[in-house]
């Protein structure tokens, strides 16, 4: 973290409450301190035990500089770091950023408001989702969601609410990030949803819709629409479906509050059928091209796991206490969701700045073989990091020589079969 902050300085965005009247100054290594504590769902009296900083020092920093927006804004440092790094665009799928989001489950020790049954996951427990917006391996976005609450019905504000430099131009999730909405939101606001389906097949004979009377449609056709749009009534509800669109593009409102209000219409609402019969348009264009495209599915599916591999990091991080969360407000969850991204985005930000200084080198003397081995390689990794044990923050830090790493590294021969697609 050290290493880190001295190439994007994500820690002077943890500024102190008060503003200028401030009786507090910050001490990097106390602000290191407390955010390890709280991502690594360690909390702050146990770290005072383990480490050489005092739990009172600890309370105190965490209570001035600690913050939603101080975390937000740090998140972004390293992410906007990691995005002008020379490997990062090598790992775009096809040329365009493809991003994914996907929830993460944390069982929770204690009770909290938005802590809820998911016998799936928890049994008989309770616990909260962290739902993620990953692009390139980096989580640009995160928001923690009850594990009651429908995936689907924050895709778009995900996408919306990121304010990093990295933005996607295609977004994919799986089966629970669908709903008959978010096609048409994220097209009008130039996104490209690309879910995956688990059963095509099912998909298509139940909700491919077309233009014409159904009868116009030859019958030897493998693939037909099974009904017909209702564009009359796409015609007669526009001015309310672009009511919509503007509350969501000035943020007066947030999809999962308008979805929440459209399913708890009557069914024959004529705002949210219309909203559907327009979904459905761009759906079905979606499904035909899901099913001409092995590529579109290959990449789909590549950018899902992207997003998997990263809950395998974030698991890894939130290690302390069996990963059963100890936080007991809404506000502590939160927290500790930016803190445990932040932690994960200096992970994925050291190993990437390794990656490119290897590739620079290796392209340098001319190695292209090792050049596009290394493009392969996915920065989500901590083999390297050690996360458990006592802590050290007073301890003079030893820099990293990221020249002799590169040298030692450069001397190491990369088979092409144990490389995994990342």
């Amino acid at each position: 973290m050290h290493f880190v902050n001295q190439q994007c300085n994500f820690i002077d965005a943890f500024e102190h409450v008060l503003g200028r009247y401030t009786k507090q100054v910050r001490n990097d290594h106390i602000v290191v301190a407390c955010l390890i504590a709280w991502g690594t769902n360690m909390g702050l009296g146990r770290m005072g035990e383990i480490s050489d900083i005092n739990y009172s020092l600890l309370a105190a920093t965490s209570d001035n500089f600690i913050r939603l927006e101080t975390l937000k804004e740090a998140n972004d440092r390293v992410s906007n770091a990691t995005h002008k790094l020379p490997l990062f665009r090598h790992y775009d799928i096809d040329e365009v950023l493809h991003s994914s989001s996907d929830g993460q489950k944390f069982e929770t020790r204690t009770d909290t408001i938005n802590s809820r049954h998911s016998p799936k996951y928890f049994g008989l427990k309770k616990g909260i989702v962290s739902y993620t917006l990953v692009t390139n391996h980096v989580p640009v976005n995160a928001k923690i969601i009850g594990a009651n609450e429908h995936e689907s019905h924050y895709v778009f504000d995900i996408l919306f609410n990121n304010t990093t430099d990295i933005q996607s131009g295609m977004h994919s999730t799986d089966s629970h990030g669908i709903n008959e909405a978010n096609f048409y939101t994220l097209y009008v606001f130039g996104y490209q949803f690309a879910p995956r389906y688990k059963d095509i097949y099912d998909k298509v004979t139940k909700s491919m819709g077309g233009f014409k009377h159904l009868n116009q449609y030859d019958d030897g056709l493998i693939i037909k629409p099974v009904r017909r749009i209702n564009t009359a009534l796409i015609e007669e509800e526009w001015e309310n479906i672009q009511r919509i669109c503007v509350s969501l593009a000035l943020k007066t409102t947030t999809q999962s509050i308008i979805i929440g209000k459209l399913s708890s219409h009557a069914r024959k609402n004529k705002t949210k059928r219309a909203l559907w019969e327009f979904d459905n348009i761009i759906k079905s264009l979606y499904l035909l091209e899901y099913i001409d495209s092995p590529q579109l599915r290959q990449n789909v599916q590549r950018a899902l796991n992207r997003g998997e591999s990263y809950h395998k990091l974030r698991r890894a991080v939130s290690h302390a206490n069996f990963g059963k969360l100890r936080f007991k407000t809404e506000q502590e969850q939160q927290i500790w969701g930016e803190c445990g991204r932040l932690l994960a985005n200096c992970i994925i930000y050291y190993n990437t700045s390794i990656l490119s200084n290897l590739l620079a080198y290796r392209e340098g003397n001319g190695d292209l073989n090792g050049a596009d081995v290394l493009k392969q390689i996915s920065p989500v990794a901590w083999q390297h990091v050690n996360l458990y044990g006592r802590y050290e923050f007073n301890k003079r830090e030893e820099s990293i020589n990221m020249e002799a790493i590169i040298h030692e590294l450069a001397q190491l021969q990369i088979p092409h079969e144990k490389v995994s697609d990342p």
